[in-house]
């Protein structure tokens, strides 16, 4: 199973009103585990200047972009890079969006939303209330982020491959001794199934109530009535 795990930073936050994408940054794991292979490129974005707040965000100025190509160059590469597997990013619906613009200024067919799993999406139904931005969920799982001063589009994928492996039940769930097959996983439903993956304890915890409790317990239910949905409960 081919993954592939994205991050973009850009001139703003609004591809609709122009603008670009100035670094994309993708590793592959396949069945959950780096492979080695990455995707790695700085874009000029035209004429479009990069927003000050951007700037502060990522570290990237228009002056450390000159002689970089044009999305329109790197075109094939990313489309050999980003052709095959399940795309997995964090707020994946930023990233897309800007994918989609740069494509529909070259004429290209949008991203399938089918592939696309947004990590985000799934830490919201883990840690429902929670903060989950990609530096909350890397202290939950006690990944470190000390070279993390900016962001930036590769460090942030690696980053978010160990997070994604983490939400997603750890390493063990990509651990089988069945031959792989190169059928992909129903990317509709992965967000879901991921969601609800995890470690199953070997042994159930032990019983934290008193006998004093459960009797008091029983007695309260058994004050509802018969018809109480609690009685079903009730030892």
């Amino acid at each position: 199973m081919r993954e592939i795990i994205f991050d973009t930073e850009t001139t703003g936050l609004y591809p609709d009103s122009g603008d670009r994408i100035i670094e994309i940054g993708a590793i592959e794991l396949v069945n959950r585990f780096p492979t080695g292979e990455m995707f790695h490129e700085y874009i000029h974005p035209g004429d479009r200047e990069i927003h000050p707040d951007a700037e502060r965000i990522h570290g990237i100025s228009l002056e450390k972009l000159k002689g970089k190509p044009s999305f329109e160059e790197i075109l094939p590469k990313f489309q050999d890079f980003f052709s095959e597997g399940t795309l997995i990013a964090h707020n994946a619906k930023f990233d897309v969006g800007f994918f989609d613009a740069e494509l529909a200024r070259l004429k290209q067919s949008p991203i399938d939303t089918t592939r696309v799993v947004d990590t985000l999406a799934i830490a919201r139904r883990k840690f429902p209330g929670a903060r989950n931005s990609l530096d909350a969920l890397c202290d939950r799982f006690g990944i470190s982020r000390a070279s993390r001063t900016l962001h930036g589009a590769l460090l942030d994928s690696e980053l978010l491959a160990d997070v994604y492996i983490e939400l997603t039940g750890g390493r063990q769930v990509g651990m089988s001794l069945e031959i792989a097959t190169d059928a992909e996983p129903d990317s509709q439903n992965l967000a879901e199934d991921t969601a609800t993956a995890g470690r199953q304890r070997p042994h159930p915890l032990p019983q934290r109530l008193t006998e004093v409790e459960i009797s008091a317990h029983d007695a309260l239910i058994k004050t509802l009535g018969d018809k109480a949905i609690w009685s079903k409960y009730s030892s």
